[in-house]
């Protein structure tokens, strides 16, 4: 049952039992959940715990949301029920956090939790540079949203957080992009004295000026370094000269054979399935959902008939358990379509290496050519979830 027909039920009850109270909460609680699954369906990119209890003659809906929409429904339902209410939600971000609701990366990589405590299991990472919302605190830790929409737990001294004003002084300057697997930022222009930190592929740090050999680069907390200009280059360059195709793909996605896998790893120190493809696609200029079961629900279907004559370089193979009519389909890894004439896929596994859906290669891979549930084209597709640097700089 949808929201609104939830709603029309919810009030003809109220007509024939107004002193149901138990009846009242759940038929409420329904409505709730209507509006959960409607606005906020992905508890990764969206919070909405709020819960609807009654006590003391009155019913007390608390809990928590960044959802304003959903939020708003739920407030509306219960106004147009004329019934007393105790509103105890959270609107995040709220006075938590006061005025510096946006972050920037400060270390070379984010580690990102499910929960705000360090033995949490990692849920994704972020990199130097990489603007952030901030939504809630707990301890020292922020519950902040990546560009990608993902949601979760870094701890303080990961991040340098930011008002609007700086946020934007931050988003409007000149920067520099990281190219190379691993380096450091140093302290001195000679660039073999202290090391102020290290740096990973993709970390982006604001560009103060140049010379023969170096790039001069600020942090987000003001710090001060150089980078070699031959393991960087200037973002907007970068960027204007990156045109993803079925080579570049491939290319940038065969750069990192051998890179190590990681649970919740999305950069060169470590790299799960879905962190993978999206690491390959962020260095050709697109940002894509974090996760595999996000990722299949992106782009163009190809492949219908599951053969793999269909595919094109690029492509994004999934990969789970089939639904069946007692299960629903469950997805839990993706690769990267190379085929060249080998049927070949590039994956992370253990580490990033390259497999064959023929059986007569080497590099046959039985296991995921027989949990095949298709394939996704994300080059040359339109879809909200796929993000064009280009159109995000104004390039």
């Amino acid at each position: 049952m949808n929201f609104d027909k939830k709603l029309f039920y919810l009030i003809a009850i109220l007509f024939i039992s107004c002193n149901n109270n138990s009846l009242l909460v759940t038929d409420l609680q329904g409505v709730n959940e209507s509006i959960k699954e409607q606005y906020a369906p992905d508890k990764r990119v969206v919070i909405y715990d709020i819960e609807v209890d009654y006590d003391n003659d009155k019913i007390i809906v608390s809990g928590e949301t960044d959802s304003k929409i959903g939020y708003q429904k739920l407030l509306d339902s219960l106004k147009s029920l004329d019934i007393n209410f105790l509103n105890k939600i959270r609107v995040l971000p709220d006075t938590v956090i006061g005025n510096e609701m946006y972050a920037i990366g400060n270390n070379s990589v984010l580690n990102i939790r499910s929960e705000p405590k360090h033995s949490a299991e990692l849920g994704t990472q972020g990199l130097l540079g990489m603007s952030l919302k901030v939504l809630d605190k707990n301890g020292d830790f922020f519950r902040i949203q990546t560009p990608d929409g993902y949601i979760s737990w870094v701890d303080k001294g990961g991040i340098y957080r930011m008002s609007k004003s700086e946020f934007d002084n931050w988003s409007n300057s000149k920067k520099i992009i990281y190219t190379n697997t691993n380096g450091f930022v140093y302290e001195s222009i000679a660039t073999t004295n202290t090391i102020i930190s290290d740096i990973a592929l993709g970390g982006i740090l604001k560009y103060i000026s140049e010379n023969k050999n170096t790039y001069e680069v600020e942090y987000p907390d003001k710090r001060k370094g150089f980078v070699k200009k031959n393991e960087a280059k200037v973002l907007t360059e970068w960027l204007k000269n990156t045109t993803a195709t079925q080579e570049s793909i491939e290319k940038t996605a065969k750069s990192m054979l051998g890179f190590p896998y990681l649970w919740g790893g999305t950069s060169s120190k470590g790299m799960d399935c879905s962190g993978f493809t999206k690491m390959t696609y962020l260095l050709n200029g697109f940002i894509i959902p974090r996760d595999a079961s996000q990722q299949i629900n992106t782009g163009k279907i190809v492949d219908n008939d599951l053969n793999f004559s269909d595919l094109q370089k690029g492509d994004l193979l999934f990969f789970g358990t089939k639904v069946t009519k007692d299960k629903k389909q469950r997805v839990v890894h993706v690769g990267i379509w190379l085929g060249n004439n080998k049927m070949e896929f590039i994956h992370s596994s253990g580490n990033v290496h390259i497999s064959s859906m023929d059986e007569n290669n080497v590099l046959f891979d039985k296991m995921n050519k027989y949990r095949y549930l298709g394939s996704r084209r994300y080059l040359g597709v339109k879809d909200k979830n796929i993000i064009d640097l280009k159109d995000e700089l104004e390039l």
